[in-house]
């Protein structure tokens, strides 16, 4: 008897210790060659598998991240928006020129957005854009054209791309008849 019968023989005994039939003897010994995963193998297989997941977070922080910048980004675009419609409201005209379209610098003020962002506001309004400098009322009293810009700053910016990034726009007024 060979050293594999042997053993066969022996497990087989640990099973049933009725005593072996032919059919259940070939059974066993179709399986003894039959081996697992060492040790070793399934440690490889482990790590390999935590470096790909590993990636795949890293992934999705960056993604976190990088959607965040365009949340702030879309909403700063809406201040935007909404402040040049009131800049557009406000009348120009040779009698009445609205207080918020006086030549200069305006005081910066903060806004609140829905979501809880807030965002610096600067209005510029320049009486001469075609000469150099901000020109106000007491440099061009009468102006007939006038260059707004508005940029919005997002006031507790993240970590990362957007303390770099403001949002500003400019647009022209002419004076309406």
């Amino acid at each position: 008897m060979h050293i594999l019968d042997s053993q066969i023989q022996i497990e087989f005994d640990q099973l049933c210790p009725c005593g072996p039939n032919e059919e259940e003897l070939h059974a066993v010994a179709s399986h003894a060659g039959e081996a697992g995963f060492s040790l070793i193998e399934a440690a490889v297989a482990q790590v390999i598998i935590l470096i790909a997941l590993l990636g795949v977070v890293s992934t999705f922080a960056y993604v976190i991240n990088y959607n965040a910048g365009n949340n702030s980004r879309s909403q700063a675009l809406a201040v935007l928006q909404q402040q040049v419609e009131i800049l557009r409201a406000a009348k120009f005209t040779p009698t009445v020129t609205d207080a918020s379209l006086t030549g200069g610098t305006k005081t910066p003020f903060t806004t609140t957005t829905t979501a809880g962002l807030n965002f610096s506001v600067q209005v510029v309004v320049d009486n001469d854009p075609l000469l150099a400098g901000i020109q106000d009322d007491a440099a061009v009293p009468n102006p007939t054209l006038k260059e707004i810009t508005v940029t919005t700053r997002l006031v507790s910016p993240s970590p990362g791309w957007q303390t770099a990034v403001p949002a500003s726009v400019v647009l022209r007024r002419t004076r309406a008849n």
